[in-house]
């Protein structure tokens, strides 16, 4: 007799699952990552309601994949539901900003290394190809592009670190990261001056392999960032609270 643990035997009962897709799939798929898109562009703010039905509407489709869609973006932080009151676009809190910071630099500082060495070629062009977008977004006064660019220059260290667990832990923050970027850094000019010169740092030291000076400069430009984030995000709210109290 097989031992082969799909083979029947006696008193068990074989339930056969059906493999057909839903025909919904696709389309959750592309709902997911064109509103994903949306709110790490900006199109939706931090805190805004995200309305299903216009956003089906828009969207040409049926308000199921939306639905599924929003599940899968609350999975990953990017969408708060709220029974009875609608989906809304996640809001950061300061414990929130600082936890992503602290987690984003430990992650980022060993994909580095790893890209490194598994890499090195790949990583570079991808890092360099960045730069030369976000000095374009710069010349342009495109913050949204500058952003997007931001956002692959650092991906390119865990596309290419050779370790899909590192990238998948990764992947629980970035949209976070990239709606923050987008959104709460895009005022500041200086600061993106002084981003972008950090980046092209970056690309020099990691060209010679050195990690030492690419660890101190990116806790320094992390940690920078996620002061920049509380100090933005605090303003926000109360230029917020501010017009509704205006408009009472």
């Amino acid at each position: 007799m097989s031992n082969h643990p799909n083979m029947d035997y006696p008193g068990r009962k074989i339930v056969k699952r059906s493999l057909k897709l839903a025909p919904t799939s696709s389309l959750a798929t592309l709902a997911t990552q064109r509103i994903r898109d949306a709110i790490t562009d900006g199109e939706f703010a931090l805190g805004e309601m995200i309305p299903e039905e216009s956003l089906a509407q828009a969207m040409g489709i049926s308000r199921t994949p939306v639905r599924e869609a929003l599940n899968q973006l609350q999975r990953i932080g990017l969408v708060v539901i709220k029974p009875q009151r609608g989906s809304y676009v996640f809001e950061p809190s300061e414990e929130d900003i600082d936890a992503i910071c602290s987690y984003r630099y430990m992650l980022e500082s060993q994909a580095a290394r790893m890209a490194h060495a598994q890499n090195m070629e790949a990583t570079l062009n991808a890092m360099s190809d960045a730069v030369t977008a976000m000095e374009k977004a710069r010349g342009d006064g495109d913050r949204v592009a500058y952003g997007q660019a931001d956002t692959r220059f650092h991906a390119a260290f865990f596309e290419n670190c050779g370790n899909d667990y590192l990238r998948a832990a990764y992947d629980l923050v970035s949209g976070k990261i990239a709606a923050l970027r987008t959104q709460l850094t895009a005022p500041f000019d200086a600061l993106r001056s002084q981003s972008f010169d950090e980046h092209r740092d970056f690309v020099e030291l990691f060209r010679v392999g050195g990690f030492t000076q690419i660890d101190a400069l990116m806790r320094e430009h992390v940690n920078r960032t996620g002061v920049v984030y509380s100090q933005a995000w605090k303003a926000l709210q109360k230029t917020t609270a501010d017009q509704t109290d205006r408009k009472i």
